[in-house]
């Protein structure tokens, strides 16, 4: 039986409802099925194998029926097939070696990994299989492998084969085994994996957990690696790595920003747009399991808490229709900040622009931004990061934020030695006017701790202090207009900050605090590792743009 092509049939028919990315994942799908790219074929009888196994030796665990038979169901069958039915057409290898699977919580992914973890461990031919069920912490790593243990204890076929050990579940025939591993392990080094299973990448803050566990299958000759996951509120973190990879290889077109890779399979389960979490006949988009393994009941009854419950809708948004999203608590939401715009700083040559900056502790992070506006109103925004060199691996690692990564993009400035040098700062605002023709007229700051970098401005870039250096007080009575401006212009993408993964990430962990009559100022939350320097730059900037928008005007 072909499930990739009936999925499709039911998903064309309208008896389906699935989101765009997963409706473009099988378009391409049943396009080889009759048409293949060499070398690789469909192989039906392969591509039905993990099913087989999964419903004849697997067994419910839980709930009513459990010592049941596991039954599949179709969208389950056709990812399945998906990812094990094309190889290649000489050697049989697989040419799937990695695939994401996103979707609301309660669709039964664990249990769909345990399914998997088995197979990979008993029926996929491979001499000392080593499975991993990876998570960042020990707990959640033992979920899917709590689940695999259990439905080789309720399957009389699997318990004659498969023992569990103190730590793995061993079985001697191939001499493999299935074990739940974290990072906060001994030593994830020399690890030959066969598989790897990650449940819920959303909580992976570190990439280096992913990147080690990749890593480690090089050895085998069809490894694989399953990440099943729901959104998070965790920004610029793996998870968020991985789901714009996957839309970049369903959306294809090289030249156009997609990405040509065969290898990866991306199955993601989620609204189109946010405005659909309350209307029902949208809710299998992100709930393929929705009636059968997903109560729709339940699913009904959290949307409806939801509508009056503003500190309950970013869950329900995020974990049960996979809406990227901030926490609560949070000024904007993942939609109001993010912007996939992007532009080349060259395009604003010969331009004039309004910048703002915050000048942390010499030991923090420290940022600047500018804006251009053009004659049709969009606003253009650059945002640059400085921190001190010699600290930037030690609290990549310590705060679980990719300050290496952003260094590698150079959107951060590692200042040499363990402070921040503010020359560094004036130097980029230098640059921008040097090297692209873009000169900041007017640069607001926040006059804490700036004496000196208002000098060095004042000596080497020709500025006069509350002239073209304009001090800005961080309080609600000044800031509060200028922030439901931009908050309104960045809903409305007006302002394209070139996909600037740190300014995202500032601006989705900044908080607000408001005053008797209403008005509001940028706060940090609790977790001194969740910085929103990138965003209060950007808001300084705007409050001088907003203080002077019609001389700005008359400049452009």
């Amino acid at each position: 039986m072909n499930y990739i092509q009936l999925y499709w049939d039911k998903i064309e028919s309208g008896q389906v409802v699935v989101s765009k990315r997963v409706r473009q994942q099988y378009e391409k799908l049943v396009a080889e099925l009759d048409n293949p790219k060499d070398p690789w074929i469909f192989d039906v009888e392969q591509a039905t194998q993990p099913v087989q196994f999964i419903e004849e030796f697997c067994r419910q665990s839980k709930g009513r029926w459990i010592g049941q038979p596991l039954k599949l169901e179709l969208w389950q069958k056709a990812l399945l097939q998906a990812v094990f039915g094309f190889v290649h057409k000489k050697t049989g290898l697989r040419r799937c070696r990695e695939f994401v699977l996103l979707l609301g919580r309660k669709n039964g992914k664990s249990t769909l990994l345990a399914g998997i973890g088995l197979y990979m461990l008993v029926g996929d031919g491979e001499g000392g299989p080593e499975v991993y069920c990876v998570a960042t912490k020990r707990d959640q790593a033992r979920i899917v492998f709590t689940e695999a243990v259990n439905m080789v204890s309720q399957s009389p076929s699997l318990r004659k084969h498969i023992r569990k050990r103190k730590t793995d579940l061993y079985f001697p025939v191939v001499f493999g085994k299935v074990e739940p591993l974290a990072s906060e392990s001994n030593s994830l080094d020399g690890l030959n994996s066969h598989c790897v299973i990650i449940d819920e990448l959303h909580a992976i803050k570190d990439r280096n957990l992913y990147d080690v566990m990749r890593q480690s299958m090089t050895a085998r000759t069809q490894p694989l690696l399953a990440m099943i996951t729901t959104a998070g509120f965790v920004r610029e973190c793996i998870y968020d790595d991985i789901y714009d990879y996957a839309c970049r290889v369903l959306d294809g077109g090289v030249l156009d920003g997609g990405v040509e890779d065969e290898r990866f399979l991306a199955f993601l389960y989620e609204l189109d747009d946010r405005s659909e979490w309350t209307d029902f006949r949208a809710w299998e988009k992100a709930n393929p399991g929705l009636g059968t393994i997903k109560s729709y009941e339940d699913l009904a009854a959290n949307v409806e808490r939801a509508k009056n419950d503003p500190n309950f809708l970013p869950t329900v948004l995020t974990k049960d229709f996979n809406i990227r999203e901030t926490a609560s608590g949070t000024w904007l939401t993942f939609e109001e900040a993010n912007n996939e715009a992007t532009f080349s700083p060259d395009e604003l040559h010969d331009t004039y622009a309004i910048g703002g900056v915050d000048l942390s502790a010499t030991t923090d992070l420290t940022a600047a931004a500018i804006l251009v506006m053009r004659p049709d109103g969009q606003l253009y925004a650059l945002v640059q990061g400085f921190m001190p060199g010699d600290t930037i691996e030690q609290r990549a690692k310590e705060d679980k934020v990719p300050y290496d990564h952003w260094v590698e993009r150079g959107l951060i400035t590692p200042c040499p030695g363990n402070r921040i040098d503010y020359w560094y700062v004036t130097d980029w605002f230098a640059r921008l006017r040097d090297e692209y023709g873009i000169s900041a007229y007017w640069v607001g700051y926040d006059s804490w701790n700036s004496p000196a970098w208002v000098e060095d401005m004042e000596t080497r870039l020709g500025y006069q202090n509350k002239v073209n250096l304009l001090p800005v007080i961080m309080g609600a009575k000044t800031l509060s207009a200028p922030m439901k401006v931009l908050r309104a212009d960045l809903a409305a993408k007006r302002i394209n900050y070139n996909r600037n993964p740190l300014l995202l990430w500032a601006l989705t962990n900044l908080a607000i605090e408001v005053d008797k009559n209403e008005n509001i100022r940028p706060v940090k939350k609790a977790d001194r590792r969740r910085r929103i320097d990138p965003a209060v730059a950007l808001i300084i900037a705007y409050t001088v743009l907003q203080n002077r928008i019609e001389d700005y005007k008359a400049l452009i």
